[in-house]
């Protein structure tokens, strides 16, 4: 399980990350760019994830783990069932969804750190 609590510390742990609203659901940013979002009514992320990315995450646990079930879905954007996904691998997620929209230097430096 992983609440908003835990996500929020988590996305913002990464540099140059911010917090904003998005429609009616909360979005993180880098660069303005959004990686994640949380919807709170059905406590559910949506992260940013490369083709290749999405599906070996949603072959880990399809209950809990899925493409948007439309174009979004096909541009890498996938469902993560926040009251069931287990925490680590949620973690490697959003770590993947930031590199995926984060300038080059940002993503370098989190690739490194977490290569350490």
């Amino acid at each position: 399980m992983v609440t908003l609590e835990t996500l929020r510390k988590m996305a913002l742990s990464f540099p140059d990350v911010k917090e904003e609203p998005h429609v009616e659901k909360i979005s993180f940013r880098v660069r303005k760019k959004i990686f994640a979002t949380y919807a709170d009514k059905e406590k559910r992320a949506c992260l940013k994830l490369s083709e290749i990315d999405q599906d070996v995450f949603s072959s880990a646990d399809k209950t809990n783990i899925y493409p948007v079930s439309n174009r979004w879905g096909k541009q890498g954007w996938t469902f993560f069932e926040m009251e069931s996904v287990n925490k680590d691998l949620f973690m490697d997620a959003l770590t993947m969804a930031y590199c995926e929209v984060a300038p080059k230097k940002l993503r370098d430096q989190i690739r490194q750190n977490y290569s350490e």
